[in-house]
């Protein structure tokens, strides 16, 4: 049976590099984050909240963020508030500013633009 259309299977994947620089750590994630990948990520950023510094999430080379995806940056957001830290998000991507916005998840993670935008918040809130 063959109606000219073949079967493509979409392939999730997430790249992360984290660092801590002093007085806050820097989480870089890429690619999508979904059900299938988001495990890694809420690993990586649960430990670095756990420390209580602040905690800034590059999120500007991710193309994708579904339910699981936001549910993580909250929980990390709770985790991180619960040992005093706190959790900025950067990215400039209209399509993620746009569902941090409709989700209301901007008004719990600051959202900036830049990283050094996210960065200078940081470092303010660490003083």
């Amino acid at each position: 049976m063959s109606s000219g259309m073949s079967s493509a299977r979409r392939v999730a994947w997430v790249a992360l590099c984290a660092r801590r620089e002093q007085g806050y750590a820097i989480v870089a994630a890429a690619g999508e984050i979904d059900i299938s990948t988001v495990t890694g990520l809420r690993e990586c950023l649960f430990e670095l909240a756990a420390s209580g510094r602040p905690l800034v999430v590059d999120l500007d080379q991710v193309t994708f963020v579904d339910s699981a995806g936001l549910s993580a940056l909250v929980g990390t957001a709770n985790r991180a508030a619960g040992h005093g830290g706190s959790l900025y998000a950067a990215c400039a991507r209209p399509k993620i500013r746009k569902l941090f916005r409709l989700t209301g998840l901007d008004r719990r993670i600051p959202l900036a633009r830049t990283l050094d935008e996210a960065l200078a918040a940081a470092r303010t809130a660490s003083r």
